[in-house]
């Protein structure tokens, strides 16, 4: 797990706690500007497959399946075959508990200043 400030884990009360790789995995994830609109586009429905993103975004079916594994990896969405479709869905709770350990951060500093 990884290690806040004093080497305490980060956590939540509520939740699963996120460790500082996690973070680092979804600020990576969406800091791309092609996966921050696929992960928008996502977001906005109950779920997409490759061929929907494909024809909103005018990106190739390769990129737009790059781009998902990013995603995927770092929580943001789950995506699940149905024959011969991979539906994409947004992960809410993956997202909830990265905004509060990005809060839980700038808590931690302005205790400091």
């Amino acid at each position: 797990m990884g290690q806040g400030t004093g080497g305490r884990p980060l956590r939540s009360l509520n939740s699963i706690p996120m460790d500082r790789q996690k973070i680092e995995r979804i600020s990576r994830a969406l800091s791309d500007e092609t996966r921050l609109r696929i992960f928008e586009a996502i977001s906005s429905c109950e779920h997409m497959n490759c061929g929907q993103i494909v024809s909103l975004r005018g990106v190739t079916p390769a990129t737009v399946s790059h781009h998902l594994r990013i995603l995927e990896d770092a929580g943001l969405i789950d995506c699940r075959r149905e024959g011969q479709f991979v539906y994409s869905t947004a992960n809410p709770k993956s997202v909830q508990e990265y905004t509060r350990q990005l809060s839980a951060l700038t808590r931690k500093r302005k205790k400091r200043e």
